[in-house]
């Protein structure tokens, strides 16, 4: 592929709003759309100079199938822009992000928007296949008689619901749940319970911090729902966390005796964000000063009862392709699923055993320096909505490489099913 390079212009992302046992205030299209007019906005110059429109998705509703159409049609934006969508499970934004590099070092195109969004609030309730198969049965009935007989079958238990999110965030080719995989790799390296909560206060505590310095002023673009109420900040930060109030719960994959909590894990969420990509020529066309640009991108796969370290097998490669080392890195940002997967990503990357028998190294990369990483916390704390999380963190970590005026991150995190991926982003100075 062409090595041309691939700027970002300008993104945004909307708060990331906590499930709260029942359907947010949003629908992922809903989100997608308020979030993409409020960017498209700031460039109303060329925004009808878009050749695409990519987003990541993972659970679309029934009525929001190809997301990414729907919302370019609603934006008003011209019919002939196409449209499409992404899934590669937590890394469908980055996905997204990634599919709008190719295109535009193709040269298919110039000016992409691009993102990730998922409203886990709205995941469906389903019914089991013997249900569905009564409903046949009743339906094609043709006489009385036969409608009877298939009344007589049905059983109250037929209308028990499935939780389609718990579906989803189960893998079927190992038949262990997300955090299921999270309690292994922890019991891998030693990872406590103690060391979890603590990772877990930490992220809570800064990113209330970042929120009261307003570190994402201009990131965030805050949301009104149909009765008036406004949403400006991530809402599932809790800054009176503590180690005796997270001692109290209970492991939650893996009973009695598991590490993982819902205090140690990410919060079950809603939102999107989107970033506008170009091209060099588009740069050039319209004069502008892009915030960043992105490098590079590496995907790999590996056990999925272990895919909580995806990380470490991405940014391996990144690393090796770019002849980088951790020094090399002023910024990271590594999802945070879970408290104890973190953990345990950092512990393989200072692992030589681990590097030497699953990355083909002569020795570890060494130890990441934690004042470089999730610096405003992480999806502990403010969620992980699974199709916008790939996303979010490339936004946040370049708008923290401008903060601090720094010139190098890694984005990567962490795929359900057993994959990794990583960005390698940077600044213009």
């Amino acid at each position: 592929m062409s090595s041309k390079p691939v700027y970002v212009i300008d993104g945004l992302r909307s708060p990331v709003l906590k499930a709260r046992g029942r359907p947010g205030p949003f629908t992922a299209s809903d989100m997608s759309l308020a979030v993409a007019r409020s960017l498209l906005s700031k460039h109303s110059e060329y925004a009808d100079k878009i050749d695409e429109i990519i987003l990541g998705c993972v659970m679309p509703r029934a009525d929001e199938a190809n997301i990414a159409r729907l919302v370019g049609l609603r934006l008003a934006l011209p019919e002939s822009i196409p449209a499409w969508t992404v899934q590669r499970n937590c890394a469908s934004g980055m996905q997204a992000l990634d599919s709008a590099m190719a295109q535009i070092q193709l040269s298919h195109s110039n000016l992409v928007l691009a993102g990730g969004v998922e409203a886990m609030s709205h995941a469906p309730l389903l019914f089991k296949e013997d249900y569905a198969h009564w409903l046949a049965d009743f339906a094609g009935a043709k006489t009385f008689q036969k409608k009877l007989q298939a009344i007589i079958r049905f059983r109250l238990g037929l209308l028990k619901p499935v939780i389609g999110l718990l579906c989803g965030l189960t893998d079927p080719t190992v038949s262990m749940s997300m955090g299921q995989t999270a309690e292994k790799i922890a019991h891998r390296f030693n990872i406590s319970r103690e060391a979890m909560d603590e990772f877990a206060i930490a992220s809570h505590l800064k990113l209330a911090k970042a929120q009261e310095e307003e570190i994402f002023s201009n990131e965030i673009e805050p949301l009104y729902d149909k009765h008036g109420k406004l949403y400006e900040l991530d809402d599932g930060v809790r800054p009176d966390s503590s180690m005796d109030k997270l001692a109290r719960l209970r492991a939650v994959f893996d009973k009695p005796y598991g590490k993982v909590t819902a205090g140690n894990s990410a919060q079950i969420s809603d939102g999107a964000a989107w970033l506008m990509l170009a091209s060099g020529k588009f740069v050039e066309q319209y004069n502008l000063t892009p915030m960043a640009k992105l490098t590079s991108c590496h995907w790999t796969g590996l056990d999925p009862s272990e895919m909580g370290l995806g990380p470490v097998h991405a940014t391996d490669l990144l690393l090796k392709k770019n002849e980088l080392t951790l020094d090399d890195i002023d910024y990271w940002e590594l999802n945070e699923a879970f408290a104890g997967q973190v953990l345990a990503c950092l512990a393989a990357f200072n692992d030589d055993a681990y590097c030497k028998e699953n990355l083909n190294a002569n020795k570890a990369w060494g130890e990441i320096n934690q004042e470089k990483l999730n610096i405003h916390g992480g999806a502990v704390a403010c969620g992980h909505p699974v199709g916008m999380t790939g996303a979010r963190i490339v936004l946040h970590l370049i708008h923290t490489l401008k903060q601090k005026n720094a010139h190098r991150g890694i984005a990567t995190l962490c795929i359900g099913g057993g994959q990794g991926g990583a960005m390698l982003v940077e600044t213009m100075q």
